[in-house]
């Protein structure tokens, strides 16, 4: 990397140094005898490559002298003024003398560009940590891009899942609803059939006997647990109609069924369903 910014600025100064170099001879060799004229282009080269080496052994030690660099841009500028006062004094090919006029400032330019690159150039194992760095930072990104895709498409097929099943749930208890609006009503309608009443009393008669049958409907709605039924003596009529009665009328108004046959159960009494539902019809 050094030599490519290197390179150009020793090239540049080379060719500046021997244009210059025959621009002098020529142009004094026809007023002075041509030693002394190569005396003063060996002058005008050697100063200006004295104040350049100079410069590249203070950038080595990391300083800066301004008093050299203006002396090294007095020779540049010294040896473009000959170029340039050749070109308007030459009879023949004047154009092509001032298209290189420029070199001898075009040095001077490439050697400032290579002193700040040596300014900011980094050691090959600073360019590897730096390298390092910035693909770990790429990986990362990488990285944290398909954490997030796949996040994305996992809750896309989550919420896909859930609604699918939410609906599914929906259907099932649109059906339930039928179905259980299709019984209710045909329990009403048997409720309220003209026979209903004789069919009851003709399968219940030999279960309670003495007592009218009036069949209630099911509840339909929230559920309350039933403690579990405990062993015990069996009650009498006499004792289960007692005890339904003093439960009945522990509070005012007088309690529900399903109020009595809770705490008729929590109270540690056992009785089946149909002689506790008889015994509340008689006592009622």
């Amino acid at each position: 990397m050094r030599a490519k910014t290197v390179l150009p600025a020793v090239a540049m100064t080379a060719v500046s140094m021997v244009l210059t170099l025959a621009v002098v001879v020529m142009w004094l060799g026809t007023a002075v005898p041509w030693p002394v004229a190569l005396v003063v282009g060996l002058g005008i080269d050697g100063g200006w490559l004295a104040t350049l080496a100079y410069e590249r052994r203070l950038a080595a030690q990391g300083d800066h002298s301004p008093a050299v660099t203006v002396v090294g841009w007095s020779f540049g500028l010294l040896a473009a003024g000959v170029l340039v006062a050749h070109a308007l004094t030459a009879e023949a090919s004047a154009g092509a003398w001032l298209a290189v006029a420029w070199l001898p400032l075009a040095a001077k330019a490439l050697w400032l560009v290579h002193g700040l690159w040596e300014r900011t150039a980094l050691t090959p194992g600073a360019l590897g940590a730096i390298r390092g760095i910035q693909q770990e930072a790429r990986d990362e990104a990488a990285v944290s891009r398909a954490r997030l895709r796949a996040e994305a498409t996992t809750e896309e097929t989550r919420l896909t899942a859930v609604t699918e099943a939410g609906a599914r749930v929906a259907r099932v208890q649109a059906r339930t609803a039928q179905t259980l609006s299709r019984a209710w009503s045909t329990l009403e309608t048997a409720r309220d059939g003209e026979d209903t009443g004789r069919a009851l009393t003709s399968v219940t008669h030999r279960v309670t006997p003495d007592v009218a049958s009036r069949w209630e409907l099911p509840v339909w709605g929230p559920s309350e647990p039933v403690p579990a039924l405990e062993s015990g003596p069996a009650l009498t009529d006499e004792a289960l109609d007692t005890v339904v009665e003093q439960i009945r009328t522990s509070e005012d108004p007088a309690l529900s069924y399903r109020e009595m046959a809770t705490r008729f159960r929590a109270a540690g009494h056992a009785a089946s369903e149909v002689r506790l539902r008889a015994a509340w019809k008689r006592v009622v």
